[in-house]
């Protein structure tokens, strides 16, 4: 009978533990890569009825997209919109971070574009959530058939 109490608890510690492991794998798709949030935090709008990461009906899908250089879980979304001067992308972002996305060069076969993950420079408490945000960045002229390059890269401030 002194033993039920330590069987009892070791029984309520390994549902518990249990319960928590499957919140963490939540998150993932049956693919075990990451699932698009339902919301995003971003600085490019989404119409009533888009996905996070999908094109809106007024987009063009960028075709010639070399994402090489991204982490193979790294979003792969890019679209023009309009006169073709304004090039959205998906890009990646986790708990205290903040992504950018910034054009590095333009030529005439060739726009560049870093997204950037901004992380505190300080330890602080932090969510442990990954928000797939829509950013946009302007070109000089319309991107026609131009090859879009992503590059990613985090940084602390």
């Amino acid at each position: 009978m002194r033993h039920i109490g330590t069987v009892v608890s070791t029984g309520v510690l390994l549902l518990v533990m249990t319960a928590c492991g499957s919140a963490q794998n939540a998150g993932t798709g049956a693919g075990g890569g990451p699932t698009l949030p339902t919301a995003t935090s971003s600085s490019a709008e989404v119409p009533p009825g888009t996905a996070p990461g999908e094109v809106p009906p007024d987009g063009k899908p960028v075709t010639k997209l070399d994402t090489n250089a991204l982490a193979s879980d790294y979003p792969r979304t890019a679209w023009t919109q309009g006169d073709g001067k304004t090039v959205t992308v998906v890009a990646q972002e986790a708990g205290c971070g903040k992504a950018s996305a910034s054009v590095l060069e333009q030529s005439a076969s060739v726009v560049k574009i870093e997204l950037l993950e901004t992380l505190p420079l300080t330890k602080e408490m932090c969510t442990m959530d990954i928000r797939f945000p829509p950013l946009k960045v302007q070109l000089d002229e319309p991107l026609g058939e131009r090859t879009v390059v992503l590059t990613s890269r985090q940084e602390q401030k």
